[in-house]
């Protein structure tokens, strides 16, 4: 997902350059612009919801060694 973003935004800079140098109509560039900016949106959406996935990845990990900690002291007070 995180390629395609990419390809998505270099697409809409490639559109808008080409649209400025060739001297497109109005409408041509405001696309291109439109087309930039939510690419840019996607690729910022994805590397975040990435970023959360990890924490997420993160946070679970701790409360399973938490746990296993619990279990290991209850088990040294049995001893």
């Amino acid at each position: 997902m995180l390629v395609w973003c990419g390809v998505l935004f270099f697409l809409g800079i490639a559109a808008f350059l080409d649209s400025l140098f060739t001297f497109g109509e109005i409408f041509r560039k405001i696309n291109s612009v439109f087309f930039m900016l939510v690419s840019l949106g996607l690729l910022i959406r994805t590397s975040t919801k990435m970023k959360t996935k990890t924490i997420e990845g993160y946070v679970e990990k701790i409360k399973r060694l938490e746990e296993e900690v619990k279990m290991l002291k209850e088990k040294v007070k049995v001893f």
